[in-house]
C-alpha cells in the first residue's frame, strides 16, 4: 500500500480522501490556498503546505507548486480528487515522470476521453450507443448549420473540451444556433483553451443516468451499478440516487455492459464514470461522456455496494487486488445524495459568507461529507459545495423519509444555502413517483 499521499484538492473531497488515508495508516499531506488555511481538511491532514493565493490558477491548478509540495514532504503519491487538475493528462504524465504514483486513470485514457468528439467516436467504434452528432468539430458557423440540418433540430451545442455541465446550449432552430454557436465557442476558448464545438441531437425529455466503473490492476473493468442524476440546475447535478428508479433489470444489464465496453476500449484503470442520457419513452440510452476521475456523487455507490472507492483507488494505484470479490458484488438498499450548496434556494446564485451555525444531522442511514465547520468562511473563489448529505434505506421510500428528517435537522446559518429547496423537492409528487427527468427543477420554479 502507498505510505504517503498528497491530496491535490480542497474542501469536502480533500477531507474525504484524508479520512480514508488515515484509516489505512497512510500519511496524508494537504495542499491549500491562503484562503483555505483554516478549513478542516488542512487541520486534519498529517502535514499541510500552502501552495499559493486564493486564485485557483495560482494554487490548486498550479502544477509546479503542487509537485514541489510533494517533493518537500516526501509524498509517494498524488490523489487529485475531482475538478482542478484531476482530468489534466499533462499533469498525470508529469506526476509519473517525477517518480510519483498517480491515483487515477492513465494519461492516455484521460486524453482519449477529454475531447467529447474523440470520445464519441471511440465509444461508437466500441459498440457503445451514441446520440446522432458530429464526428468532427464544427469549425465554423456554416459547418454547424449544415450539421444541425442533417441531425435535425433541436440540437445541443457543446464545447468539445468541456465538462461538468459547462459550455452547453440548446438551439431549437437555425436562428438560435447562429446565436448560441458563437457564445459556446467563445466560452470554450476562454475556459478550456479549445474552441472546438460539437453539435448533437437534443432530447427534450431525458434522464441523466451514469455508471460507476473501476478498472482493476489486473486489467479487468468492473461496473458498480448506476446512479440517477436527473435533478439538475444549469446542467449541473443537485441530487443523485442509486439505483435509478427508471432502470429495469434488463436495462441495467445493458447499461453496465456498455460501461464495461467503454472502459475496456481505453484500457481504463482506477475509478471513473460513464455518463449517459436515457430516453424514458423508448428506453434507449446514449453515451454522453466519461469522467476520468472520482465523481462528487461516489458515496451513493459506496453505500449501496458497501465499498470504499477511495481505498479501491489507492489499491489499484499500488497494483493491489480489490478488497472485495469482483464476482460477488451485490447491491443492497437505496441511497440518495443531496448537494448542500452555498447558494440561493430559488435562483441558485452563489451566496458566500461566514458560517455562524453548522449542525450536521445524525441518525441511522445518515452520512455527511462536509468541507466546513462553524466559524469557517465560504469564499467566492471556489465551487459553492458545502457538504454532501447522503442517506440510505432498505428501499427508496425509506431513504426519502430519512432524507426529509436529515434536511430538517441540518442547521446552517451565515451563507445562503439550498436546504429549503431540498425540503421542497422531497415532498414533490413528481420526484416521489420516481418518474422525473432533467426538467424537474425548472418545473418546480
Amino acid at each position: 500500500m502507498i505510505e504517503s499521499l498528497l491530496v491535490a484538492n480542497r474542501g469536502e473531497i480533500a477531507r474525504r480522501i484524508i479520512r480514508t488515508a488515515k484509516r489505512l495508516g497512510v500519511r496524508a499531506v494537504a495542499v491549500h490556498s491562503e484562503a483555505d488555511a483554516d478549513l478542516p481538511f488542512v487541520v486534519e491532514a498529517d502535514e499541510a503546505v500552502c501552495v499559493g493565493p486564493a486564485n485557483p490558477a495560482q494554487s490548486y491548478r498550479n502544477a509546479e507548486a503542487i509537485l514541489a509540495a510533494a517533493e518537500s514532504t516526501g509524498a509517494q503519491a498524488i490523489h487529485p480528487g475531482y475538478g482542478f487538475l484531476s482530468e489534466n493528462a499533462d499533469f498525470a504524465r508529469t506526476v509519473q515522470a517525477r517518480g510519483l504514483v498517480w491515483v487515477g486513470p492513465g494519461a492516455d485514457a484521460i486524453t482519449a476521453m477529454g475531447d467529447k468528439i474523440n470520445a464519441r467516436n471511440l465509444m461508437a467504434a466500441a459498440g457503445v450507443p451514441v446520440a446522432p452528432g458530429t464526428t468532427e468539430p464544427a469549425t465554423d458557423l456554416d459547418a454547424a448549420v449544415a450539421a444541425a440540418t442533417e441531425i435535425g433540430y433541436p440540437v445541443m451545442v457543446k464545447a468539445a473540451a468541456g465538462g461538468g455541465g459547462m459550455g452547453m446550449a440548446v438551439a431549437a432552430d437555425e436562428a438560435a444556433l447562429r446565436t448560441e454557436y458563437d457564445k459556446v465557442r467563445a466560452f470554450a476558448e476562454r475556459m478550456f483553451g479549445d474552441g472546438s464545438v460539437l453539435i448533437e441531437r437534443y432530447f427534450p425529455r431525458v434522464r441523466h443516468v451514469e455508471v460507476q466503473i473501476l478498472g482493476l490492476a489486473d486489467g479487468r473493468v468492473l461496473a458498480l451499478g448506476e446512479r440517477e442524476c436527473s435533478v439538475q440546475r444549469r446542467n449541473q447535478k443537485l441530487v443523485e440516487e442509486s439505483p435509478s428508479p427508471a432502470v429495469s433489470p434488463e436495462l441495467r444489464a445493458r447499461f453496465l455492459a456498455a460501461a464495461v465496453r467503454a472502459g475496456e476500449a481505453v484500457g481504463y484503470r482506477n475509478a471513473g464514470t460513464v455518463e449517459c442520457l436515457l430516453d424514458p419513452a423508448t428506453q434507449e440510452f446514449f453515451f454522453l461522456e466519461m469522467n476520468t476521475r472520482l465523481q462528487v456523487e461516489h458515496p451513493v455507490t459506496e453505500l449501496v455496494y458497501g465499498v470504499d472507492l477511495v481505498e479501491e483507488q489507492l489499491r489499484v494505484a499500488a497494483g493491489l487486488a480489490p478488497t472485495f470479490d469482483p464476482d460477488a458484488l451485490t447491491p443492497r438498499g437505496h441511497a440518495i445524495e443531496l448537494r448542500i450548496n452555498a447558494e440561493d434556494p430559488k435562483r441558485f446564485l452563489p451566496g458566500p459568507g461566514v458560517i455562524g451555525t453548522w449542525v450536521e444531522p445524525t441518525g441511522e442511514g445518515v452520512r455527511v461529507d462536509s468541507g466546513y465547520v462553524a466559524g469557517n468562511t465560504v469564499t467566492p473563489f471556489y465551487d459553492s459545495l458545502l457538504a454532501k448529505l447522503v442517506v440510505t434505506g432498505a428501499d427508496r421510500a425509506e431513504a426519502i423519509e430519512r432524507a426529509r428528517t436529515a434536511v430538517a435537522d441540518f442547521a446552517v446559518a451565515g451563507p445562503k444555502n439550498n436546504l429549503p429547496f431540498f425540503a421542497e423537492l422531497l415532498t414533490n409528487g413528481e420526484f416521489l413517483s420516481g418518474d422525473y427527468d432533467t426538467g424537474i427543477v425548472g418545473r418546480m420554479r
